[in-house]
């Protein structure tokens, strides 16, 4: 296996909900809910930089499709991080979250690996660190 991740798939609980939040409130891309004319079909893509894109499918229907049992939803099974280039964009990244509706999580703050960083959580829980890592900048401006 190559390692290259092109899709990350949330589940959620009510799908028009997330996409307003990913959407409307941080700003991200989408054509929409596709898919909606097949069962378990309704899902919404993001075009997120370097060619990845983030989809949101109902939790029952990712159930489903992977044939597994529907568990009970938890904030600590993973995140996702957002690196920006300074500690200020950090904050204002997560003041554009709270806006939005996120919960914070942990608010910004200097971290012990140099760094500075907080977590917001989305409509269904998932958690998002914000971080500006000195070690780990993103190539753009």
């Amino acid at each position: 296996m190559k390692p290259r991740i092109t899709l990350i798939t949330l589940g959620v609980s009510d799908l028009g909900r997330s996409v307003a939040f990913y959407r409307d409130g941080l700003g991200l891309a989408t054509q929409g809910i596709v898919g909606k004319e097949f069962e378990n079909g309704a899902v919404a893509f993001f075009d997120l930089d370097g060619g990845l894109r983030l989809a949101l499918w109902p939790r029952t229907s990712l159930a489903k499709d992977a044939g597994v049992a529907l568990g009970p939803q938890s904030a600590t099974e993973f995140s996702l991080a957002h690196n920006v280039r300074t500690k200020e964009q950090v904050d204002e990244v997560m003041e554009e979250a709270k806006r939005a509706g996120a919960r914070i999580a942990k608010p910004a703050q200097d971290t012990f690996w140099g760094g500075y960083a907080g977590y917001f959580q989305d409509p269904d829980g998932h958690l998002w660190e914000v971080a500006w890592n000195p070690q780990m900048l993103p190539a753009d401006p």
